[in-house]
This record gives structure tokens, sequence and C-alpha cells, in this order.
């Protein structure tokens, strides 16, 4: 709205000059005990939080447009507006408007936006709250990604270059899941990310000035934030992308949170060497850390492997989970230590129930840096602390495992904050430090001086009454008060004459007279400035207690690292013997043999049936591909889902649900599982189908697992068998890629690979047929199946009985009328299926099985393009 500002109020004149500042923000201006929003901020918040809009008279002709909310509960309305896609700027009062003369100073305190909240109670205490900081160097070709999670002050850095660079990008992406990213203008050549952001991620976006990620201006900054001499030291280059990003980041995090606080004390280089590969497919098929169809914790892998009793380990079981290792000696030292906790489990009851006592040190910390911790904050910081020792104690009786030894040397007592924090702060301290009641007595003399004062002012005061009537010799003499003389000397008119010197006359009466004296007046000042005194003492004196515990970050840090890491590790042991799982063995021969395999999550959702365990064997030589055949239903995807989680869950260090497993480490895993239009994206199902096998053919390695379920099925038949042939052949070839696949198929025509290629192995599921129904025995038994027992399946689904036996008479007639034709293997020649074993009688025959009628357009389509395929081939 258009505003005359020559005639608004001095006031409002103020609002206006720091909202111009932060004109993307919606901004909280306190007045009082409240924050108030005037004018389009009043109307939008209004209507967002559905708050009652007011006005207040603002030197215009009309009333300035106004809401507000009470500042002991800003926080709630501010979560709520970040929820919506706000930003938030928090404009304070910096000086008290009892002592100031006009206007009371005011700015902007901080910034909140989705990425950088710190405020626990706007945080879910299992998740962090990333956000990431992209710079692609448009010449080098190179893309950085810093990422952070300010509430808990830890800090990534990773690069990405080369053909992949934009895949790389999206799965970093993916695994932080960011609540906010920022980008200067250069980024949005990178289309498909920029496209991935747009569709895929539910996260506020900020397009910065290509100034803040200037290494030259903002590299000393960087430096200061993690108090070190140069960027060097960080292992980050001084002008290049990484570097960029970098400076990005943390010159938003200083803009936002209006300090160069150093809560960050390392930031760690994330290598693909170190973990497994998970791209956004295998993290959704997977359902590692929530269900793909209701986005649900429960139902997920996470959800069975989490029973962590910290905030901190909660957070770290979720990035392990989405960080599985690749190096064998690291995996084996967590499996050691799960088995540690295992073979001991009295031992394991006792930490867990400790671990049940720990509260979140890394969101704590993040408050003391900040200096919003309250007095409870600090209480919980020696609470916690005061659990270590026992902790400790009870992991070095687990002297087997060399990491639980690792991590309970990093676990320190912190026997300062805990002394110092309980000698300083009341066993129950109030919610905030500002009604007093914070400090104990005996901490500080001055502190408790002023509180005498308080609390026997009257005993002062009717100290100095009795020794005014002896000196006097006035028996009647009384002292008083009133709010407009304070203390005064009431003195009867018969008295006057006994009146002495130093009295000052300060009221008369009818029958009396009032005074006051030097003493009388200072024991006011006192009485009454000791409460005032005391509170601004206590705060002080809290403020350096605080102060004092932030210097102790590095230490606190490094403990709270340790803790998680020990609960997470708890955890596995927990599940493990709850489970019934086993330790995996780690093997280097490249096979991978699970027996009596389970799914984790499945098995623990199952309630009327028990669940049924399968054997696995897949390798680098003989055993490359299973192909797997079988009615839908019978539980083909559950059985390669359960595998690839199995593989995951031992090289995150857990013990895996079967009778025994050996697992070959794998670099990475890929899923093309499912079928779902990704319309918002313009693509259709078989146009996501095939951009899925192709990033699968492209960045799968020897090494890699593959789960592929039903390629091919998008297009018409001879397509689709033509595709899912060729793609098994350039999977299992060893001069192409020759990596561990679990391949399901309704192309019967693929079960005759077996024979023809090296390493492929046909698996079916067992069915019991009797009559005229079928039962699904989830069993996986080797061999292929040439029946799909679709009309079968239909008839469990529920279609009625009229269509069924239609659907059965109409089977038998197309059998009848028509042989299978098998495609041959021409793997050896050619990445090309020929079709010149296909007679023209074929062709005639799928005619005559064809209704043009009941066809779509697109199917149409693809039905004259098989024909003309084969009659072209024929000719």
């Amino acid at each position: 709205m258009e505003i005359d500002r020559s005639r608004i109020s001095p006031m409002m004149q103020q609002y206006f000059e720091v909202k111009d500042k932060y004109a993307d923000c919606v901004l909280f201006f306190r007045l009082g005990d409240f924050y108030e929003m005037f004018f389009d901020d009043a109307v939008t918040v209004s209507k967002a939080l559905e708050l009652t809009l007011t006005g207040r008279d603002c030197g215009l002709d009309e009333r300035a447009p106004m809401c507000g909310v009470p500042f002991h509960a800003a926080d709630t309305y501010i979560k709520r507006l970040i929820d919506l896609g706000y930003k938030v700027a928090v404009c304070e009062q910096l000086t008290d408007p009892a002592e100031t003369k006009g206007i009371v100073v005011r700015d902007v305190i901080r910034i909140v936006t989705p990425g950088t909240l710190t405020d626990s109670s706007m945080l879910d205490d299992g998740r962090n709250n990333y956000i990431c900081s992209i710079f692609y160097d448009e010449a080098e070709k190179i893309c950085a990604v810093a990422s952070a999670d300010i509430s808990t002050g830890e800090a990534f850095l990773s690069m990405f270059e080369g053909k992949d660079l934009e895949n790389g990008v999206i799965n970093e992406l993916s695994r932080c899941n960011p609540a906010e990213i920022i980008f200067p203008e250069s980024f949005l050549s990178l289309k498909n990310v920029a496209d991935f952001i747009k569709v895929r991620l539910e996260c506020a976006v900020t397009l910065r000035d290509k100034e803040c990620f200037d290494t030259a201006l903002k590299r000393t900054m960087l430096e200061g934030f993690f108090s070190a001499e140069k960027v060097s030291q960080l292992g980050i280059s001084e002008n290049g992308a990484d570097c960029a990003a970098a400076c990005g980041l943390f010159d938003y995090i200083s803009e936002t949170q209006k300090s160069s606080v150093s809560r960050f004390t390392s930031i760690e280089l994330l290598s693909g060497d170190a973990f497994m590969g998970l791209d956004l497919n295998a993290r959704r098929n997977l359902e590692l850390t929530e269900t793909l169809r209701n986005k649900e914790k429960k139902g997920s892998l996470l959800w069975v492997l989490d029973s962590t009793r910290t905030s901190m380990g909660r957070r770290l079981l979720k990035n392990w989970i989405e960080q599985p290792l690749k190096s064998p000696a690291r995996i084996i030292e967590r499996l050691d230590a799960v088995e540690a906790f295992c073979l001991k489990s009295v031992i394991l009851t006792d930490i867990t129930d400790l671990l049940d006592r720990v509260y979140d040190l890394e969101r704590l910390m993040t408050k003391v840096m900040y200096k919003t911790a309250a007095p409870r904050d600090l209480k919980a910081l020696s609470a916690t602390a005061q659990q270590l020792p026992l902790i400790k104690a009870e992991l070095a009786k687990l002297e087997s495992s060399k990491l639980l030894a690792r991590l309970n040397d990093d676990i320190s007592t912190l026997n300062e904050i805990v002394g110092l924090v309980e000698n300083a702060i009341m066993d129950e301290p109030p919610a905030t430090v500002k009604d007093g009641g914070v400090i104990k007595d005996g901490f500080n003399e001055e502190l408790d001086s002023l509180r005498n004062i308080m609390n026997n002012g009257r005993s002062i005061i009717d100290s100095i009454e009795q020794r005014e009537r002896e000196r006097t010799g006035i028996k009647t003499l009384k002292i008083g008060y009133n709010r407009v003389f304070g203390y005064y000397i009431e003195i009867t008119r018969s008295y006057y004459d006994l009146i002495p010197e130093g009295y000052i006359r300060k009221q008369t009466l009818t029958n009396c007279e009032r005074f006051i004296t030097e003493e009388l007046k200072n024991a006011e000042n006192s009485i009454l400035g000791a409460k005032d005194k005391a509170l601004s003492l206590e705060a002080d004196i809290f403020a350096e207690v605080r102060d004092f515990l932030a210097t102790k970050l590095e230490s606190v840090q490094k403990t709270a690292s340790a803790v998680a890491a020990v609960d997470v590790l708890a955890s596995f042991a927990e599940v493990s013997l709850r489970d019934l799982y086993v330790k995996p063995d780690i093997s280097l021969d490249g096979s991978i043999d699970i027996r009596a395999g389970r799914h984790p999550v499945v098995e623990l959702m199952l309630t009327d049936e028990m669940f049924v365990p399968n054997d696995v064997y897949i390798d680098k030589r003989s055993s490359r591909m299973s192909i797997i055949t079988g009615p839908n239903m019978s539980g083909k995807s559950t059985y390669m889902r359960q595998t690839a989680l199995i593989v995951l869950m031992a090289q995150i260090g857990c013990f895996v649900p079967a009778d025994s497993a050996k697992i070959s480490v794998v670099d990475k895993i890929f899923t093309r599982v499912g079928a779902s239009d990704d319309l918002t994206a313009g693509q259709s199902t078989f146009m996501v189908e095939m951009s899925e096998v192709s990033d699968i053919l492209k960045n799968a390695t020897p090494d890699s697992l593959v789960i592929l379920d039903e390629v091919g099925r998008g297009t018409s038949t001879f397509d689709g068998v033509s595709i899912a042939r060729a793609v098994a052949e350039h999977i299992c070839s060893s001069k192409k890629l020759g990596c561990k696949t679990l391949f399901a198929t309704h192309y019967h025509e693929l079960i005759g690979l077996e024979n023809e290629l090296d390493g492929v192995k046909n698996y079916s599921i067992a069915v019991n047929k009797h009559g005229g129904t079928i039962r699904f025995l989830r069993k996986i038994v080797r061999g292929g199946v040439d029946e799909s027992y679709g009309v079968d399946v239909a008839k469990l689904a529920g279609l009625p009985n009229k269509v069924v036996t239609r659907a059965r008479e109409l089977l038998e007639e197309m059998e009848r009328s028509h042989e299978a034709q098998k495609v041959p293997s021409t793997a050896d020649v050619s990445d090309q299926i020929s079709f010149g074993a296909v007679t023209r009688e074929a062709a005639l025959n799928m005619l005559e099985r064809t209704n043009i009628d009941e066809l779509s357009d697109a199917e149409c389509r693809g039905l004259l393009k098989d024909m003309l395929g084969i009659l072209g081939q024929i000719n």
C-alpha cells in the first residue's frame, strides 16, 4: 500500500527504516510485551495465522493495520510462519523504555528462516535441519555443496565434477533433504538439479548475490568461523568452488544470526570412497527413512532400527542408514561393538538406562553459544554431564570392542561444567532469568547482601525506628512509607520540641510532621534498589556461567558425537536381540550368501501370518544375475528389497535378519522398482522407468548391487521383451558391467537366458495350485515358470466371477491358437535383438487375437510398430 511517510509518527518512521532493510521478511516489531506487525505484514500474517486485525494511530488519516503476538509465545507463531514459507526478522528493543528519552532504540537481532532454526521447540529432535549452499564453477565445470545444521554444529562439504556432476549433486541433496538452499545465479545452469529441487524437494530457496560467494571477500570470515589461520587447515582450497560454497553458506548464517559466533568446530569433507552410493530412487524404493506412500517413519527401516534413547542418537542413526560404509575394517568394528553389547546384555541394559537421562547436548550447546540458553538448559547440560562418568564406567567393561574403547576415550566427564552449574544454579530454576531466583545463595557475596536487604527490609526500618526513639526520647516516633515520599519519620505535634538536628522536614500535616534523615534515605535506596540490582546482578552472573560453558564447546561436541554413536550401537544390539538378528560375515570374494533371510520391516508388520524366509546367493562369477519369475503379489519385490536391505544393514554395522549371512561390500545399490507416473515432472511411467534404467547402466560398477523389477512393462510386449533382454545382457556381461543383479520379470522369454548367458540363474516363487485356486507359498525355488497366474491374481483381487470366468475362456482360446515364441540369444553377436525366427503366421495370429476397438491410441501405435518391425525383419 502507498504510504506518505512524511506524515507518519516517529515510531512508525523507525518501523519503516527497519522494514526497508528486511523487505523479504515478516517483521516482528517489539512494542512492550508484544511483537507487532503493521501495514502489509499485518494483513498477511493476520490471514495466515488467523489473528485479529486491528489498527493503530500512526499520523495518517487512517489507522495503520496492525496485529500482534505476545513476546513470550512468539516462537510458536514464528514456527507457523516458517512452515508456511515465510522468513521472519525479529526486531528487539535494545534500550530500557523506562530509562530512554524519546524513542526506544530497536534493531533486528536475528532472521529466522527454514534452514536457520536453532530453537529445539521448532525442530524435530530426531532429524537434522540442514541448510545447503551450492556453488557451480562454470569455467572449471565443478560444483560444490556445503551443508550445515546450525542447531547441532555439524557441517559438511562435497565436490562433484565430470559427466555425473548433476547426479552427484542430486544424490547429495536427497541425502540431506535440506530445509533451505542458497545459491548464486550461476547455479541455474544446472537445469536437472534446479528441476529436482523444484519438483522433489519441499524446501525454501534463496538466490544470493555472487559477492556472497566471493572467496577473496569472505575467506577471512570463514576462517574465523572455525578459528583457523588458513582455510587450507580445513582441507579447503583458497579460491575453488569448495571455498566459494562454504563462504556463501557461512556468510548467510552470519547474516541471519547477526553473529559470527564460532558454533562450528570442524567441517567434514565427504568423499564418495567412504560411503555406499545411494541415489534418490534407492532411498525411496527401499523406504530407508520413510514410507514411499505416506511419508511416515513407521514402516521404514529407520522405524525398525530405532531403539535409540537420545535425540543425538536418533539423528546419527538416520545419517548412518543413509550413508552405509564401504570400508570392511570400519564395518567390522561396528559389528564387533554390537556383538560386545549383545554378549553382555546386562551392561547393555544399564547403558540404555543411563542414556535415557541424557539430554540433547548438541542443541543445548547451540543455545549456549548463541546466548539464548535458559537456566533450565544449563541444568540439563549438568544433568547429562553427571551421567557421563557412569556411562564411561559401563563402557570400560566392554574391552573386547576397539570402537567402544575409542568412543569411551572421546567422552569427557565434563566435571567443570557440573561443578560450576551445580554450585551456581538453583536445583529447580525458573524458566527465565528475568524474574530472578536463578543463582544459589552463597555463590556471590554481593547478591547475598542484596537478597538480605530485600528479605529483611522491614527489620532494617524497624531497627532505625527503635534507635531513633531511644536517641530522641520520642516514644510515639514511627517510620511510615508512601509512594510519593518513600520512607519518612512521623512525629506528633506534642513532641516538636524534641526534634533533633539532622531531621529534614518533608511534609506538614494537621497533627504531625514528617521528616527524613540521611540514614533513612540510604536505607530506602538500599531496600528499593536491592531488587533491581539483584535481578541485574543475577543476569550478569548467569551470563558469566553461560559464557564459561561456551569455552567447553569442543569438549562437549566431541562428547556428544561419541555418546550418539554409543546410543546407535546399543540400539542395533537391542533390535538384534529382540528380532533374532545374526552377525554377518564380511567377505572379500564378491559374493552375497544369505540363508533364511527376512525382510526387516515386513516381518514386523505382519500380524496374521508368519514371514517366510528365503535364501539368496549371488556372486561376481557364475551367479551374477538371478532372474525371478512368478505372479504378482507372490513376493518377488519383497524378496529383492529384503536382499538389498540386508546388505545395507550389514554395511551400516548392524546385525541382519537371517539365520546366517556372508556379505561382500557393494559400492552402490540401484533399484528400479514399481511404476508411478512422474506427472509433476512431465514424464510418463515408461519414460521414468527408462531414465532410471539408463542411470543404472551408466553409473553401476562390477561391485554394485542392482534390483530390477519388471523392466519394459510400460510399453508394448515386443518392445518390452526387447528392452528387458538387452538390459539383462548388458548387465550380465562381465565385459560391459557384470554386477550382482536381481531381475524380476513377467517376460517368460527371459527364462532361456540361463542356458544362453554365463552367470544367469533362474528362480521363481513357489505356487500351490489346487483346482481353480492358487496359494502363494512365498518361497523362492530354483528354476523359472512360464505361467503368470494373472487370472488367478485377478480373482484374488476381487474381480467379479463372471469377469474371471470369461478371462479364463479367452486365455485358453489364445493359448490354443498361439504357441509362445522364444526370443533367441544374440548376446555374442550384437546388443540388438533379432526377430528373424518370428514367422508371418505369428504376426497374423497376433492380429487375430487383437480387438482393435478395445485398444487406446497409444496401444494401437505400439501394436502397429510391433507388426512393422516383424514384417520388416521377415522381408
